[in-house]
C-alpha cells in the first residue's frame, strides 16, 4: 500500500468498503482525491476496494471505525487525520438498516440505526470541521435518503435517521460557510445495491415502475452526485439536498 501524502487533497469516506460508499471512493479517486475509507466489518472488501483505487493510479487507506463510537471517532482523526493529511473532503456514508413495523420495533434497533445513521453522520462531521474551519475549506456530503423525504411504511427509525440528517445538513452548512466550509447532501431514490439485490423480485418490479425513469439507479449514479458536491465545480452550493432518484420524488 502506498503511503498517504500529507499534501494532497484527502477525501475520507465513512462505510466505502463497498455498495455506494465502495463507488464514491472510487469516483473521487478518478478525480484526483486521495481517498481514507472506513468500514465496520469485512476488512477484506474495504482492502478490495483499496486495491482497485490504485488498480486507477490513485491512493487510498482503508481504517477500521465505528461511526457511532464518539471515542473512536475522535481517535480516528487524531491518529489518521489532523496533520497527517490535507483533509478536503468528508463523505458522511456510513449506515445501516434493522426495518420493522412500528408497532413491533425494539428500542435497539431504533437506536442502532440512529446511532449509526444520525449521530454517527454528527460525530464524523463535527470532527473534520474542527480541521477543515481552521483551514478556512472543505466540503462535506451527507448521503440522506428519499426515505428521509417522504417516509415508507416498515422504516421508522431509518426515515427518521435520514430526515435527521437533512436538518443536520442545513444547519451546519448555515455555520460554518462563514469558514469557507460547504456542506450538503444527496438523497438517493431507490438503488441497485446488497440490499435491493435481496428483495423479492416481485418487489423490485414494483419499485421500479414506480419511478419515471423506469429503473433502479446505480452506485455510481449517486457517486457522480457525491463528487460533483465535493468538487470546485459547486463552490456556490451548500445546505442544499441533491435527490438522485429518477424523478420518483420531486
Amino acid at each position: 500500500m502506498t503511503p498517504l501524502s500529507p499534501e494532497k487533497a484527502t477525501a475520507v469516506v465513512t462505510g466505502g468498503s463497498r455498495g455506494i460508499g465502495k463507488a464514491c471512493a472510487l469516483e473521487l479517486a478518478k478525480d484526483g482525491w486521495q481517498v481514507i475509507l472506513t468500514y465496520v466489518s469485512r476488512p477484506e472488501a474495504a482492502e478490495q476496494t483499496v486495491a482497485e483505487i490504485e488498480a486507477l493510479g490513485g491512493c487510498a487507506k482503508a481504517c477500521q471505525l465505528d461511526v457511532a463510537d464518539s471515542a473512536a471517532v475522535a481517535a480516528f482523526f487524531k491518529d489518521e487525520v489532523k496533520g497527517k493529511v490535507n483533509l478536503g473532503c468528508l463523505v458522511n456514508n456510513a449506515g445501516v438498516t434493522r426495518d420493522g413495523f412500528l408497532v413491533r420495533m425494539k428500542d435497539e434497533d431504533f437506536d442502532a440505526v440512529v446511532g449509526t445513521n444520525l449521530r454517527g453522520c454528527f460525530l464524523c462531521t463535527r470532527e473534520a470541521a474542527k480541521i477543515m474551519t481552521k483551514n478556512r475549506a472543505g466540503a462535506i456530503v451527507n448521503l440522506a435518503s428519499v426515505v428521509g423525504q417522504m417516509g415508507n411504511a416498515g422504516q421508522a427509525n431509518y426515515a427518521a435517521s435520514k430526515a435527521g440528517i437533512i436538518g443536520l445538513t442545513k444547519s451546519n452548512a448555515k455555520e460554518l460557510a462563514m469558514r469557507g466550509v460547504r456542506v450538503n447532501c444527496v438523497a438517493p431514490g431507490f438503488i441497485d445495491t446488497e440490499m435491493t439485490k435481496a428483495l423479492p423480485e416481485e418487489q423490485r418490479r414494483l419499485y421500479e415502475e414506480s419511478i419515471p425513469l423506469k429503473r433502479l439507479g446505480t452506485a455510481e449514479d449517486v457517486a457522480q452526485a457525491v463528487a460533483f458536491l465535493a468538487s470546485p465545480k459547486a463552490s456556490y452550493i451548500t445546505g442544499h439536498v441533491l435527490a438522485v432518484n429518477g424523478g420518483m420524488y420531486c
